[in-house]
This record gives structure tokens, C-alpha cells and sequence, in this order.
């Protein structure tokens, strides 16, 4: 299992991904009764293959086959400058992949796709309790000290 490559997901995917969406919901509380509408999975899965979207995903895939985790990312305007931000939106591993590299392997490949579409910076949020996932991002970002606020319309 050390061995994987990082490439953007393709159609054929969808059931080796749709696993790691779900638990990636589920993390965050997203699953029973407060589970994401289907619309917004299969609106999500549609727009990494639509050229008009902003949205992109990549997959970690194992060497024999099978995927090991997603991160999904898009880009939009700024207010701080004229290149684009990038936002990275979801990221996660398969229980078995973590502590193997592949989430930072996974921000590197966003990191490199976001500098050659001349991105000016490269962001994510997480929640303060996912210790484990901070211990990575402490080692490849700054904490920019902002507080999320969130309004549901």
C-alpha cells in the first residue's frame, strides 16, 4: 500500500468514490437525517466533468487498484488580489491509507494545480476537534487565525 499516484478522477470512478464521499459526510455529521440530499452528490460528482465548472477532483490510487482518497477544490475570485484563490473543500482518506502520506500527497497535487492556473493562495477550512488532520496541516500551512461563520439561507 505505499505505493500511489494522485490523478483527477474519471467517470468510471464513481463507485470506488462514492464510499469515500459518504464517509467523508459522515465525518463531518452529514450522514442518517442530516445526510446531503442525493441531488447534492450527484449535482457534485457532475460538476468535475462539466468545462464550465469550477470544481475539480483528485483521486489517490493504490498501486493494485482501488482508491485511497479524494480531495475536491475550486477556484474562484478575490477581493485580495487579481489571480484566482484556490479553495480546497473536501479532503480525506481511507481509514486504512492514513498516516501513509496520502492526504499530504493530495495537498501537494492541489497546491502544484492551483500555482500553474496562477492561484494566488491556496485555503481550506477544518473543524478544531480533527486533531489529526491539523497535525498535517500545521506542517504544511500557516493557520491563518480566522473564525468561520456560517449562515444557513
Amino acid at each position: 500500500m505505499s505505493h500511489f499516484t494522485i490523478r483527477p478522477v474519471r467517470k468510471e470512478d464513481y463507485a470506488a468514490w462514492r464510499p469515500l464521499w459518504d464517509g467523508y459526510n459522515a465525518f463531518y455529521g452529514r450522514e442518517g437525517p442530516t445526510a446531503l440530499p442525493e441531488e447534492v452528490t450527484h449535482s457534485t460528482w457532475d460538476r468535475f466533468f462539466d468545462a464550465y465548472e469550477p470544481v475539480h477532483c483528485l483521486v489517490a490510487e493504490a498501486g493494485e487498484g482501488g482508491l485511497l482518497g479524494i480531495t475536491h477544490y475550486l477556484f474562484h475570485r478575490s477581493t485580495l488580489a487579481v489571480a484566482p484563490a484556490c479553495y480546497l473543500q473536501d479532503l480525506f482518506t481511507a481509514k486504512e491509507a492514513r498516516g501513509r502520506g496520502v492526504g499530504g500527497a493530495l495537498i501537494d497535487a492541489v497546491s502544484d494545480r492551483a500555482r500553474k492556473a496562477g492561484a494566488a493562495r491556496l485555503y481550506w477550512h477544518t473543524r478544531e476537534e480533527n486533531t489529526v488532520a491539523r497535525s498535517l496541516y500545521d506542517k504544511v500551512a500557516v493557520r491563518s487565525g480566522a473564525i468561520v461563520y456560517l449562515k444557513q439561507l
